[in-house]
């Protein structure tokens, strides 16, 4: 993933730009552009990921590299002159959460890739001071435990109570442009800037070899369409929500938003079933619509005391799923009634179906090739879904893999499957790594492995 906005490199006028953004949140900003340079260029191209699938042009980030000053130079220069063009991204697809769908991803060129990070860090510079404490997605600084948690702090301080679960439907895709450049009129007027956001609005999707060119949305996998997507949301979701909801409610509230994936949770049921009523027609104002089988009220109160028959298996009816985890009311070791999390059903069968496809696509490799990326794929998954009293789901992947891996490798030649006890002996060899509560709720966010 590509890197966001960090304190490793801010330039001296971004700086400036985003003092000025903080101590004057009515400033419309009109001369942007010259900020972007050679050196800017040159840091954008520094956090752009390198190894990403490659655009339209079939340019990889190394033969981009062979003449790298020049090509950052000439990308200026046809960046200020206004010649340049943004070309269109080839669509891909990738597998939706519940393994059944598949979710639309644009792949720019390297090129354009560098120059979108470029323009969405003087973006940044100013839209950080506006974005509200409780969007955490795609933010420097920000992550989806950050977001995990500032939700699960809150549901303890209340109690728990009733949650609006919201499901945009293809947001991406409909995001609507003009609603989008009423957005942006409200702080940056900078024509070069303006110029480059309606050429990547309007750049069209290569797809069989025919180019579309849609009138909304912005495409998944574009560095600068997470930020416009949170300056969208921002103002339809995030400001709407403080400054006109909150007020009218009964009790407490807050909304937790990572990207366009987010919940509100409130005290009072009534209070809940007005903010149902009123979402869609707030989203359809600005021409999105919410999934309706998706989008619903959650009873999450917690339970008054002990009752014959009460489980810590979560239900349809007393749970819910947010960014990958399945929230729900258990008990703890000392018997009182805690909100645990686990691994959403979706994205654990979603990760199961990845290693068996990868281990029998690939299981001619060398054991000590397929050894290395099995690791690899049990720490990126441990360092995100190893959260405080999720061990038995870390347990459970981490066998899965252990299985799939002994199934595949006995099928690497005719002589069968491989003996438990051989299998064994090899993993002491080529051990995998083991479970790992990584992000608990007692201590600050850890350091992932790596």
């Amino acid at each position: 993933m590509e890197e966001t906005l960090s304190s490793r490199y801010i330039s001296p006028g971004l700086q400036q730009i985003a003092e000025l953004a903080r101590r004057n949140p009515q400033w419309t900003f009109t001369t942007l552009a010259h900020h972007i340079d050679l050196k800017l260029l040159t840091e954008a191209y520094r956090r752009t990921r390198k190894d990403g699938a490659v655009g339209v042009d079939g340019q990889t980030a190394a033969a981009y590299a062979v003449n790298l000053e020049a090509n950052l130079q000439s990308l200026l220069d046809r960046m200020h002159t206004g010649s340049y063009h943004a070309p269109p991204v080839r669509r891909t697809y990738i597998p939706k959460a519940d393994g059944r769908m598949m979710r639309p991803i644009g792949i720019p060129t390297f090129e354009d890739k560098v120059l979108q990070r470029a323009v969405a860090m003087v973006l940044e510079a100013i839209y950080e001071s506006d974005f509200l404490g409780c969007s955490y997605g795609f933010r420097p600084g920000r992550s989806a435990h950050q977001a995990l948690q500032a939700l699960w702090q809150g549901m303890i301080v209340m109690k728990g109570g009733w949650l609006v679960e919201v499901d945009i439907q293809s947001f991406f895709d409909e995001l609507d442009h003009s609603q989008l450049r009423g957005f942006l009129d409200q702080r940056v007027r900078d024509g070069v800037i303006r110029r480059l956001v309606h050429k990547w609005l309007k750049a069209g999707v290569l797809e069989q070899g025919e180019i579309r060119r849609p009138e909304t949305g912005t495409p998944q996998g574009g560095v600068i369409s997470p930020l416009l997507a949170n300056i969208y949301l921002h103002e339809v979701m995030d400001v709407w929500f403080e400054q006109e909801v909150k007020p009218r409610l009964g009790g407490p509230s807050f909304l937790v938003r990572y990207a366009d994936d987010f919940v509100l949770v409130l005290e009072r049921e009534r209070d809940a079933r007005r903010v149902m009523d009123v979402l869609p027609k707030r989203f359809g104002k600005f021409g999105l619509k919410l999934h309706p089988d998706k989008t619903r009220v959650v009873r999450f109160v917690r339970p008054s005391q002990r009752r014959a028959g009460d489980t810590q298996v979560p239900s349809r009816s007393n749970s819910f799923d947010f960014l990958g985890f399945t929230h729900y009311w258990g008990k703890s070791w000392r018997g009182g009634w805690v909100i645990k999390r686990r691994t959403a059903k979706s994205r654990f069968t979603r990760a199961v179906k990845g290693v068996r496809g990868w281990c029998r696509t690939n299981r001619h490799l060398p054991l000590a090739v397929q050894h290395g990326m099995l690791v690899r794929k049990l720490r990126g998954h441990f360092n995100y879904y190893g959260i405080t009293g999720n061990y038995e789901a870390l347990a459970r992947f981490q066998w899965e893999v252990r299985r799939t891996w002994h199934k595949w490798l006995g099928r690497r030649s005719q002589r069968g499957r491989i003996p438990w006890d051989d299998y064994e002996r090899l993993l002491r060899r080529y051990p995998l790594p083991s479970p790992r509560v990584v992000h608990s709720t007692s201590r600050p966010l850890a350091k992932p492995v790596v």
